[in-house]
């Protein structure tokens, strides 16, 4: 074994060469100033489908990105073959910054959180009034995930010609929740998209409902056929007679005039990553009194200065009911 002294010659040591022939690999990690912008449209089996100007390029997220996942509704960079051509492959090299985010868990005890959509500006829970029955503690569930999200809620009630809104309106009247009440002859006749669509302008919106509510029927109504190939082989609508979402897809409504993001219907919506004390700022007339809240207040305990805010005069003591029973849906399974 050869020793080497202080004075050591660079030139006397031996390096042993790359037997690849490639240059060795550097944690220095390239920019990609020069991607493309693009949005993800959907996401199947590790395939991202991604909107690149007026072409939908079929992508796979690179290496660098880690674990970090995209979803539908990212704005992401890529890279690659950006001509949309069959078998060809671009790739995410950059996920921007969102604006917005509707997180999920399978049930509250689940400590993983799944991202149903980035980006979107509003969601729409679609519930029916009658066959099935609404469900009160699941839209109070969607409207916590909403508000923890950053997304303005808007409620859609369906199948009004078999029962009346009247006990729902009432239950979620004090929130200021906008809404629209439609019928199945209103979606058979185009009446109650045009309804919706007054809501959605210039908007990504999310639609969410479990089952057997008129959710993709409502979707496929609002969105022109013309619009729904342009996803082609990406289009997760598919059956005959019933339509069933198996994975969330963005369509473009027409005129560019805004996003629906369809996704698959629920079952439950689990909260296990909500912070109730983001909640609080869905309420912007309650805010302001929990100043003088003890510390980790849940806002429905005895020493709550909310309840002193209330009888002073400053909000209405609806709202605080609202808030509470929102707080509290946590503690509650969807079924009660």
């Amino acid at each position: 074994m050869r020793r080497y002294g202080k004075h050591t010659d660079e030139d006397d040591i031996r390096s042993r060469p790359n037997r690849k022939g490639n240059r060795p690999r550097t944690s220095i990690r390239p920019k990609h100033e020069d991607a493309a912008e693009g949005m993800v449209l959907t996401v199947d089996r590790g395939r991202l489908t991604c909107l690149v100007d007026d072409r939908t390029i079929l992508a796979m997220k690179a290496r660098e990105l880690g674990r970090k996942a995209a979803v539908v509704g990212d704005r992401v960079a890529l890279v690659g073959d950006l001509s949309g051509k069959k078998d060809t492959l671009a790739r995410i090299v950059r996920i921007e910054d969102r604006s917005s985010v509707l997180r999920r868990t399978a049930d509250d005890d689940d400590p993983f959180e799944r991202v149903v959509v980035a980006n979107a500006d509003q969601l729409a829970i679609v519930t029916a009034l009658a066959d099935p029955e609404p469900r009160p503690r699941l839209i109070d569930r969607c409207l916590v995930a909403a508000y923890d999200g950053g997304l303005t809620p808007l409620l859609v009630m369906t199948k009004s010609d078999l029962a009346p809104p009247d006990k729902l309106l009432e239950l979620y009247g004090d929130l200021e929740i906008p809404h629209v009440v439609t019928s199945r002859e209103e979606l058979e006749s185009g009446d109650a998209a045009r309804r919706v669509l007054e809501h959605l302008d210039g908007k990504i919106t999310a639609f969410v409902g479990h089952s057997g509510v008129g959710k993709t029927t409502l979707v496929n109504a609002l969105v022109p056929v013309e619009r729904r190939r342009t996803t082609g082989h990406v289009n997760a609508v598919t059956g005959r007679g019933r339509h069933t979402t198996t994975s969330a897809l963005a369509l473009p409504l027409a005129g560019d005039d805004g996003w629906v993001v369809d996704t698959p219907g629920v079952r439950s919506f689990g909260l296990a990553h909500i912070d109730p004390s983001r909640v609080i700022h869905a309420f912007p007339d309650l805010e302001p009194g929990t100043v003088d809240c003890p510390r980790a207040c849940s806002h429905d305990e005895p020493d709550c200065a909310l309840d002193e805010w209330v009888a002073e005069g400053h909000a209405d003591p609806a709202r605080l009911y609202s808030l509470r029973r929102l707080l509290a849906t946590r503690e509650r399974k969807e079924g009660d």
